[in-house]
């Protein structure tokens, strides 16, 4: 039915009301006010009808869509009616016409209860004849405040969802056995598994935004019990911007399980070196790198200069950071290799960053085993040239990108980063250039991380392969880490070490576990394979020597240390005799050289 249709209709039956309700509450009210004045009535129900009928449009009462009717638009059914028969009391009023109270309130109520009615039982009608049949999900909703109601209420609008909620559950003792909008809420967290058997349950729905990262365990746990698809609720701030709807549920991610709670920001610190400055990021491109790129232009630079070796990756982030502050910041793209000196001293003099972000290197732990050469050249040389042109054209600060595989290195990979600090802890011994290092453990989702690896084998049907089943590392969101990175250079002072806090190691059994869950599989149908530990991997990871533990950070989850560099010259003579090593001699030389200096690292509490 079209919107006139639909108009006329609803302005003709409200009109019958208006009359039936008039004529009813005089003739029912005769033996108290008498016989009814036919003149009184007529101008009852003459101004009734059209004072309803102008208070009715001012509420958009004709123009709301009624199957998807609620308290809000009953709220307006109410001061159409009210307002309407207040008039009729103002004109009989004005006319000095008879005013019979008994009367009006009558009128009142007949008319929001059959205009209501009318409006409501169309809903009802609707929901239970007109939606389409189908086959319906049963949804068990977690969390019966105002997130999983929203969840229920879009469930119930949208039958093309083909999702029904059953049941809610709720850890409040007072909602128990209470329903809403019909659906009963069943239990708490811990009947989740029950539940789900009773009511027949296909999907659960985890509502509840408010969730600390370990309640999102604990709840997934008993969730994963039932062998039931789990999902959770979009963020209400991406439904409020429209950026998805209520009903995109999303799957739970092993990022959502990794049991620490985000690090709130120190805006005005970061602002202060950012905002409206010029930023520099090599290794634009990669994980860690672009991701950078994203939050630094959410803090208003000036200019951002992407630089990266990858032609593709390069591109990508670019229009990516274009299509969203293309008006507001200035996006440059460059390629170039940090390897490439003269390069990356023109690039700094061209653009004269205030402050720069190192990101770019290689990162692969047994591909690097077998590359010693290529990882000095990266990691070490690639650094240097990097630190040095800043440091030649006035950057105000300096942080590189580094890993907790630089503490008490058994590999290339991190013995080549810890190289890297201690040539940019070198340089700010004698620059006024604050160089800082910033150290954290492996980013989920990252290229070359195991996330990638194991859904890859999850999706070609398994096995899973892992390691060690006693293996563990630390583990960070890729933003997460970012966000951290440019914190760390707003409290730079020169020389530092920055070491995140990357909460408790994890299993990477563990990992393998809950990323076939998530999958939707049982570990039987998957299965996992021990394949042995890779050339230069720990069995477990290290943020810090036990000479730098100190408990108190600096900031939230940043923790601070800070070296002194006896014996420098082991630096410089790998850096100008790096030709003459052999592929060999090299990989023993930059860990003996790392090893020796480990232990003159210690912690400065600030």
């Amino acid at each position: 039915m079209n919107y006139r249709k639909r108009m006329l209709l609803l302005a003709g039956l409200d009109s019958i009301i208006v009359f039936f309700a008039v004529n009813l509450s005089y003739y029912h009210l005769r033996p108290v006010a008498g016989t009814p004045n036919y003149e009184n009535l007529v101008l009852s129900a003459s101004v009734l009808l059209v004072s309803y009928h102008f208070f009715a449009s001012c509420f958009l009462l004709y123009s709301k869509a009624w199957e998807y009717a609620s308290i809000l638009e009953m709220k307006g059914i109410l001061y159409a009616v009210t307002l309407s028969v207040l008039a009729v009391g103002a004109v009989k009023i004005m006319m000095q016409a008879t005013i019979y109270p008994g009367i009006m309130l009558t009128v009142w109520m007949l008319m929001v209860l059959l205009i209501g009615g009318s409006r409501f039982s169309w809903r009802l009608y609707h929901n239970r004849y007109i939606k389409p049949k189908q086959d319906m999900k049963r949804v068990l909703i977690v969390g019966a405040g105002q997130a999983g109601t929203l969840v229920a209420r879009q469930l119930l609008n949208n039958p093309e969802l083909q999702l029904v909620p059953a049941a809610f559950i709720d850890d409040d003792p007072g909602k128990y056995k209470l329903h809403i909008m019909g659906i009963p809420i069943a239990g708490s967290t811990d009947h989740i598994a029950e539940v789900a058997e009773k009511f027949k349950i296909d999907n659960i729905v985890i509502a509840i935004p408010s969730l600390r990262k370990h309640e999102l365990n604990t709840i997934y746990a008993e969730c994963s019990k039932t062998k039931v698809k789990t999902q959770i609720m979009p963020k209400i701030e991406d439904v409020m911007i429209g950026k998805v709807t209520v009903g995109q549920f999303r799957e739970v991610g092993v990022e959502d399980l990794l049991g620490r709670e985000p690090v709130e920001l120190d805006i005005d610190s970061i602002s202060e070196y950012v905002s409206c400055k010029i930023a520099l990021v090599t290794g634009a491109g990669g994980s860690i790198g672009s991701e950078i790129c994203r939050q630094v232009c959410k803090f208003s630079p000036k200019k951002i200069v992407l630089v990266g070796h990858g032609e593709n990756s390069i591109y990508q982030i670019d229009m990516e950071l274009r299509n969203k502050y293309a008006k507001s910041i200035e996006i440059v793209p460059v390629i170039g290799d940090v390897q490439d000196r003269d390069r990356m001293m023109e690039i700094m003099e061209e653009h004269r960053p205030n402050v720069v972000y190192h990101a770019a290197a290689h990162k692969h732990v047994p591909l690097m085993e077998y590359n010693p050469r290529e990882a000095v050249k990266n990691n070490v040389f690639g650094t240097k040239n990097v630190a040095e042109a800043a440091d030649v054209f006035g950057a105000g600060t300096f942080v590189l990108v580094s890993t907790d595989k630089a503490v008490n290195p058994t590999n290339v990979m991190g013995a080549t980063k810890r190289i890297a600090e201690m040539v940019i802890q070198q340089l700010a011994q004698q620059s006024e250039t604050k160089f800082v290092a910033v150290r954290f453990g492996n980013v989920l989702g990252s290229r070359g991380s195991v996330i990638p690896l194991f859904k890859r084998q999850i999706q070609n049907g398994g096995p899973v392969t892992v390691t060690h089943p006693e293996m563990t590392r630390y583990f960070m969101t890729i933003p997460e880490a970012s966000r951290l990175v440019i914190q760390a250079g707003s409290l730079a002072k020169g020389g530092e070490v920055f070491v995140l806090d990357m909460g408790e190691p994890v299993k990477i059994i563990d990992l393998a576990k809950n990323l076939i869950t998530l999958s939707g599989y049982t570990l039987e149908e998957i299965g996992i394979k021990y394949s042995g530990i890779r050339p230069g991997e720990k069995m477990f990871e290290e943020l810090l020597n036990e000479n730098e533990v100190n408990d108190v950070p600096i900031y939230p989850k940043i923790l601070i240390g800070k070296s002194s560099l006896s014996n420098y010259e082991m630096v410089t003579n790998l850096i100008n005799n790096f030709h003459s090593f052999s592929e060999n001699d090299l990989k023993d030389y930059v860990l003996t050289l790392v090893n020796n200096r480990a232990k003159q690292l210690s912690v400065i509490g600030k």
